[in-house]
This record gives structure tokens, sequence and C-alpha cells, in this order.
């Protein structure tokens, strides 16, 4: 008969995505997580300790001595089934990790328990995209294309607008287009590629060189700017240093100072639990309220289905 622990932990078997804040690495999160998994599970009420009949002896009243020693049956707990004996039920539970943010970046990070581990490299042998925002600030370039970089580099932007801002995006959205129609190994003119195009199914085959999807500017005052990237086999490296290219066509330099995912395939901001509810509890709901859709089920059997 299975404990609650146990019935518990099968509930947790699943995907679930968190939020990632800036300046902590994917492993802290990962193993903050794990313990506040095991800590959920092993103070689940367990089930009574077994009991055992044993002959005690049986006190005598009165002062005198006993002159023949009397015995009783009593049904006593076995303290060698007891927690505090064994130790905890579960003292290992592994917690896959999907497509990692760096320290320097934040946002929806996709997590998998148990069984979910291999929904998870169902997922990314898919042609997912994944959602970015990312900050920039133009007039100084660095040595990782980052705002905590080392400044290399220097340069007047007062030149820039928008409209050349927009202008270079489209140029760069373009370039990236026919990148992904390269990589894709369909033929342009088959009914094949029309289809898939309809559907979106359209990318690259297995990994392939970062592509940028979509790129916009979302807000624009000198010297900051915002663009939203939808991407695919990207890094967060890779974002900053469009950042840098981007200045680079504008004739002036640009550091990238914030990179946020805001989606990671069907995992989006909404579905992330913050820091406060990486608990055993909180994460089963997320499992169980993402297990719903179709698209969970059939990431358990083949990627191929999708």
């Amino acid at each position: 008969m299975a404990t609650p622990a146990i019935r518990m932990f099968r509930r947790l078997e699943g995907l679930f995505c968190v939020y990632k804040p800036s300046g902590v690495h994917w492993k802290l999160v990962r193993d903050s997580i794990e313990a506040n998994l095991l800590k959920g599970l092993n103070v689940t009420l367990s089930q009574p300790l077994p009991q055992e009949v044993r002959f005690l002896p049986h006190p005598e009243s009165g002062t005198a001595a006993p002159k023949e020693l009397t015995l009783s049956a009593a049904s006593i707990p076995v303290l060698s089934k007891h927690p505090l004996v064994t130790g905890p039920e579960f003292q290992h539970i592994r917690v896959g990790v999907g497509h990692r943010l760096d320290a320097f970046s934040s946002g929806v990070l996709v997590l998998a328990v148990g069984n979910g581990n291999k929904a998870l490299n169902n997922l990314y042998k898919t042609r997912i995209t994944r959602d970015y925002t990312l900050q920039g600030e133009f007039g100084t370039a660095t040595n990782d294309f980052s705002h905590m970089g080392r400044v290399v580099e220097r340069s007047t932007y007062g030149h820039i607008t928008q409209d050349k801002l927009d202008r270079v995006l489209a140029v760069l959205q373009g370039a990236n287009q026919k990148a992904l129609l390269m990589y894709s190994n369909v033929d342009m003119h088959s009914q094949e590629a029309y289809e898939m195009a309809v559907q979106g199914l359209l990318g690259p085959e297995g990994k392939s060189l970062p592509i940028l999807i979509g790129l916009r500017c979302t807000h624009f005052e000198l010297p900051n700017f915002t663009l939203e990237v939808q991407c695919i086999n990207e890094t967060q490296k890779y974002l900053c240093k469009v950042v840098h290219e981007i200045g680079l066509e504008l004739r002036s330099t640009a550091v990238c100072t914030g990179v946020r995912r805001t989606r990671d395939g069907p995992f989006t901001l909404q579905d992330a639990l913050i820091h406060h509810h990486w608990t055993a509890t909180d994460v089963m709901q997320a499992i169980h309220g993402k297990s719903q859709s179709n698209f969970y089920f059939k990431l358990l059997f083949s990627p191929r289905q999708l």
C-alpha cells in the first residue's frame, strides 16, 4: 500500500515553470526547488507505526518481593520503523531544467519532476519559439555586450531616431527569415511547405544557428530602448550581441541592460511560480493545471505528434 508521501510524489510528476530573478544562477533555483519538494514530501503525514505484541513483566502489588515472575501481553509500536530511526522517506528527487537562463537574465524557466523529464526532452525536440524583452542603451560598448562588462568604447547617439531603428530591425528580421527557410530543409515551392507555414510549423530541423522569428521596438526614449523578440535556438549571449550589432548599424554603440524571457513554448509569465510559491503544494497545483492541456499529454509520447 502506497504511503501518503508516495501518493503525493506521483501527483508531482510533470512540467511546470518558475520565474527566475536576475542575479540568481539557475542551479540555485533548481536546488532550492528540490529542497522544498523533499521537505514537502517528507512532512506529509505518514502511516501509523506498526504494532507488535510483547510479553512484559507485570509489577506485583505490595512491598514483599515476588516469588514468581508475572508476564502480561502488551501491544507496542515498532520503533525501528520510526522516521527518526529510518530517516526521511525521500532523500533524492530529480528536477530537470529546460532551456536555461544565465545569471544576468530573468523570466520563465521550465522545470520537470519525475516522468516530466521525458516530456521535457520531447518539448525541446519540437520547433518551439521563445519570447524575450530586451532592454538596451545607446552610447556604450562593452567586452561582453552587457552593461556589466568592461567598457571598451563610447559614442554619440543623438542622431538615432525610432524610424531609423525600425528600419534596421526590419532588415535584420528579413535576413533571419531567409535563414529560417534555409534551415527548414523543405522545398519552398511544395504543398508541404505551404501547409507547414499556415500552421506555423516551418522551422529548422534539429539544432541550428540562432534565428530571430520576430523583432520589434516597443519603447524608444534616448538613450534607452526596449525590444520584443521571438526566437529559436538562441542564447542570452547571442541576444546581447544582437543589441550590440543594432547599435553598430545605427553608427553608434549599444549595450544590453536587461534580458527577460516572457514565454518558453507553451509556458508564459502567467504560469510562472514566484519564489514564495516554490513549495510542493504550489508545484503540484501548477503541474495539475498544465497537465489538463493536450499539449502536455502529447509530449509524454512523441514530439512528432505536435
